[in-house]
């Protein structure tokens, strides 16, 4: 279901330049590696769907910022290639002091799309 607004866009918009600056090349890069994804709310996030399941979301935190790939196993797969995260079972924690290196972020939403892509074609 495809909303007439795009909430990635407003939460963009509306956080301060700082955050702005972090959190906007993953969301450009995530739309990028799935051009299909289409912007929506998940779980009371901005979130991108691909296949009508939730692909990613990013969301500042207190302490910085966590990347949502809504699903558990992805977490753990990226955590084994890329170690040294921050995490909790479904999302992965960094800060703009330390950020996610983005060809973990790259791993992060080509396995959730993968993961999708297999439960859409079982």
């Amino acid at each position: 279901m495809r909303h007439e607004r795009d909430p990635v866009a407003e939460q963009l918009a509306g956080l301060p330049r700082e955050q702005r600056e972090v959190l906007a090349p993953y969301w450009a890069r995530a739309g990028e590696l799935v051009p299909e994804a289409e912007p929506t709310v998940s779980y009371a996030m901005p979130t991108l769907k691909y296949r009508g399941l939730g692909l990613v979301s990013l969301m500042p935190t207190k302490r910085g910022f966590s990347v949502y790939p809504h699903g558990n196993a992805p977490v753990g797969e990226i955590l084994e290639r890329h170690p040294g995260y921050e995490h909790t079972k479904g999302s992965i924690h960094f800060t703009a002091a330390k950020p996610l290196a983005m060809d973990a972020f790259d791993d992060l939403i080509r396995t959730r799309a993968r993961h999708i892509d297999e439960r859409k074609n079982s």
